[in-house]
């Protein structure tokens, strides 16, 4: 949703949650532990993520390489809640995702946007939906790429990643004051999209 709502504004999509399975992909073909935070920050240091805007979307980078796909499975997932979690990390990636920034008008997506890495940002969207539809959602797409899901299992590693973030003493995991809440669930991606860009609409009329 983020990256169509920054196709129909003319922006570029950052997703910052890309930049953190990228990194929790390096670690484990590394054979580093995910909580080890110097080998991890140090790993980080020495790698380089690109985030390349194509015709088929957004592509990930790893020192060159195309990791576009392989950051997408359940290993992967747990991996980025986990060094997304040391914070030695999460200021390296912020400094990483501010200068993203600076390159113009921007969609950025990810858990600590509005509360740490843009906190001046014009316009706030959390998104949410209830715990079920959203495992169901994450079941139907690793199904749609080819992965093994089970539902019951999803639910429990959603929740717990849930728990992981909200309690994580680096920009945790929580609501701006002046962001939009916008819940999703049962809702399409169409009607979301919609409800987005009528709060950007009247943002851009409020600040004539």
């Amino acid at each position: 949703m983020a990256r169509i709502v920054a196709a129909r504004l003319g922006y570029i999509y950052i997703d910052t949650g890309a930049m953190y399975r990228a990194l929790a992909w390096a670690v484990i073909r590394s054979g580093l532990a995910a909580d080890d935070e110097e080998a991890v920050s140090r790993l980080l240091s020495q790698g380089t993520i690109e985030l390349r805007r194509t015709d088929a979307g957004q592509e990930v980078f790893w020192n060159g390489q195309d990791i576009t796909a392989e950051i997408r499975t359940p290993e992967v997932s747990n991996g980025s809640s986990i060094v997304a979690s040391l914070g030695k990390v999460r200021e390296q990636m912020l400094h990483l995702q501010r200068e993203l920034a600076r390159q113009g008008s921007v969609v950025m997506d990810g858990r600590d946007i509005g509360t740490h890495v843009l906190p001046d940002a014009d316009v706030k969207i959390f998104l949410t939906a209830s715990l079920e539809e959203r495992a169901k959602r994450r079941v139907d797409e690793l199904h749609a790429k080819g992965y093994d899901a089970e539902y019951e299992t999803l639910l429990a590693e959603l929740e717990e990643r849930d728990r992981r973030d909200s309690e994580r003493s680096v920009a945790p995991l929580r609501r701006a004051k002046d962001a939009h809440l916008v819940d999703t669930t049962g809702k399409s991606i169409e009607e979301v999209i919609d409800e987005i860009l009528k709060i950007c609409l009247r943002a851009g009329e409020h600040r004539r």
